[in-house]
């Protein structure tokens, strides 16, 4: 059987909030303004579990875009005006995170802002407030184990003990270059998609799940 973790850390975009959709809708509208064109496939397929910084490094290389921040800033605007209309807890996730019987943590390639405006509208923000890591904490977001190796350090894990929920391709690299358990959800109203799944499978996660009710058991398991 496999030892329990010491801490459990959450991505937080499609994995504690049900955010991809609109992330990705109103990252496709900048590209738009910016006289760029992408559909949402690819936009999925470049952009899911990465940092702004790291979507924007993206846009310049491999589309010739430069954003501005003006910009940027409009893009965060929208946004989150949308999470505060719009933005939803993912389904059995509040129930899931009060089960887990061990420390937990949030390490979202997200500003802390963003992070913690997401858990407060979907009220989560009192069962993982203090406990919240950053891409902009670290030198490199994900696919790179910074972020994971960071917020386990800051909780006194040790990487090994960690177990990471994930949604994203880029997340489970990370989390794997960093040495720790990392369990694939798929629960999320954007990674239904098939080419995602197997995207996912083939990195080789140690569980794939697509409800959050059945996580603590899956954890106890």
């Amino acid at each position: 059987m496999t030892p329990p973790p010491a801490l459990v850390i959450f991505d937080c975009d499609g994995v504690l909030v049900d955010s991809e959709p609109i992330s990705i809708a109103v990252l496709i509208d900048m590209i738009a303004d910016a006289g760029g064109r992408i559909d949402e496939d690819e936009a999925y397929d470049r952009f899911l579990g990465k940092s702004l910084a790291s979507i924007c490094d993206i846009l310049r290389d491999d589309y010739g875009l430069r954003m501005r921040s003006i910009q940027l800033e409009a893009m965060r605007e929208k946004l989150y005006a949308r999470f505060a209309q719009e933005l939803q807890p993912i389904r059995g996730i509040k129930a899931a995170v009060r089960a887990i019987d061990c420390e937990k943590c949030v390490a979202s390639s997200s500003q802390v802002e963003r992070v913690r405006l997401s858990l407060t509208v979907t009220g989560l923000i009192d069962d993982l407030e203090g406990h919240i890591f950053s891409s902009s904490m670290v030198q490199h977001g994900k696919p790179a184990p910074d972020l994971f190796l960071y917020a386990a350090e800051s909780m006194h894990a040790r990487p090994g003990d960690c177990l990471v929920i994930e949604d994203s391709l880029a997340g489970i690299s990370a989390a794997k270059a960093a040495g720790m358990r990392v369990f694939g959800f798929t629960g999320g109203s954007h990674a239904s998609r098939p080419s995602h799944l197997a995207a996912m499978r083939a990195l080789e996660p140690d569980l794939i799940f697509d409800d959050m009710k059945a996580l603590p058991g899956l954890i106890a398991a």
